[in-house]
């Protein structure tokens, strides 16, 4: 195998496979990318076995060829190299790697091709293309909320819903939620409820620009997702996810609406003086202003009043503050209202006018 290609074109795509690589063993072939050239084309190919990636670029082929090395340190090397045209050589079990205007030459080991572990075969039918824009709101909206807990393995990714009209994400970690349901004109296949694992949406975001359209097929099993020359796919999560309507408040009768920019300066300086265990802040919700508080037992406490725009009876809440702090950072506008009932229920928080998507955290106990 031999071919010569322009450093950046590289690259770009090394980078985003490095992801799909498993970095845990690096003498697995599964640390490696395999790289194919053919008629002027080098495909890129690259899996962890439950995500993977594969991708082409143009080239100039000089001996058609295929080959696997370790993805980390061919993206190492190719960040060192010069921008200029780079010529890859295999020989023997070596890639032979150098610049065609500088005296610089790198070898890196290789391991045979026909060792790397087959991808998942692409659909040939039941793509359908939304906005970038519109998929990774959704994922903003939801992805922090995901359980890391592993033994609950079923809520370690974003549930995802097709409806009539649009589509459904929501995550949860038993202690809050984050619901998003977003309309689209254009006809969306019918599939079964999925859950998608939390990596393979930040690599979505991190492939994609944010513009145009992202082709998704969604199987009972697999989900793939298609930029321009670049297809990737992940295997999905298997199991029951929780039931979120359930946890859905039917009704709420206290409605507070506050300042994002407001609460979030103020959460920030109160959270300097918070239990680091339960992260624990109080919530003085009366006429006109909240009171936001804190107690470190060691060190001292905070304490900050803020305006609010709140007419009912007075009520105290106590949260852990990251959980305020998360929806607060996507949410889009300047106001922001806190829905509740009583101290010990859900409490809501949406954007203020209502959008398509809000958060819900369970309050902890008041001591």
């Amino acid at each position: 195998m031999k071919f010569a290609c322009q450093k950046n074109m590289l690259l770009k795509e090394i980078i985003l496979a490095l992801d799909f690589t498993s970095q845990r063993n690096t003498l697995s072939i599964v640390s490696n990318v395999l790289l194919e050239t053919y008629a002027n084309t080098l495909t890129i190919k690259a899996t962890d076995q439950k995500v993977g990636f594969t991708t082409q670029i143009p080239v100039d082929t000089l001996e058609e060829g295929s080959t696997t090395v370790f993805c980390d340190k061919f993206l190492g090397i190719l960040r060192a190299l010069p921008d200029e045209n780079i010529i890859f050589e295999e020989f023997g079990d070596k890639l032979l790697i150098h610049p065609e205007k500088k005296s610089i030459d790198f070898e890196l080991r290789t391991i045979s091709s026909d060792k790397y572990p087959s991808l998942e075969d692409l659909p040939s039918e039941d793509f359908f293309s939304i906005g970038q824009k519109d998929l990774f709101g959704m994922i903003d909206q939801t992805i922090f909320a995901i359980s890391d807990d592993e033994t609950r393995y079923f809520m370690n990714g974003v549930y995802l819903e097709q409806e009539a009209d649009g589509l459904v994400m929501v995550a949860t970690d038993g202690r809050r939620l984050s619901f998003i349901k977003r309309k689209f004109e254009q006809a969306i296949p019918s599939f079964n409820p999925v859950i998608i694992p939390a990596k393979f949406l930040t690599l979505l975001k991190k492939a994609g620009t944010g513009e145009g359209e992202i082709s998704l097929s969604v199987k009972d099993s697999i989900m793939f997702a298609k930029f321009g020359n670049q297809l990737m796919y992940t295997t999905l999560i298997k199991g029951q996810f929780p039931n979120y309507r359930r946890v859905i408040p039917a009704n709420q009768t206290n409605t507070c609406i506050v300042s994002v920019n407001e609460m979030n300066e103020a959460l920030k300086r109160v959270s300097l003086l918070v239990e680091n265990k339960a992260k624990r802040i109080y919530l003085d919700i009366e006429a006109g202003g909240i009171t936001i508080s804190s107690e470190e037992n060691d060190f001292g406490q905070a304490k900050e009043i803020i305006h609010c725009d709140y007419t009912g009876e007075s009520c105290r809440l106590a949260m852990n503050y990251s959980y305020l702090v998360s929806p607060l950072r996507v949410i889009e506008g300047d106001s922001f209202a806190l829905c509740f009932t009583e101290s010990n229920r859900a409490v809501t928080v949406k954007p203020e006018p209502e959008k398509d998507y809000f958060h819900i955290i369970m309050p902890m106990q008041i001591d």
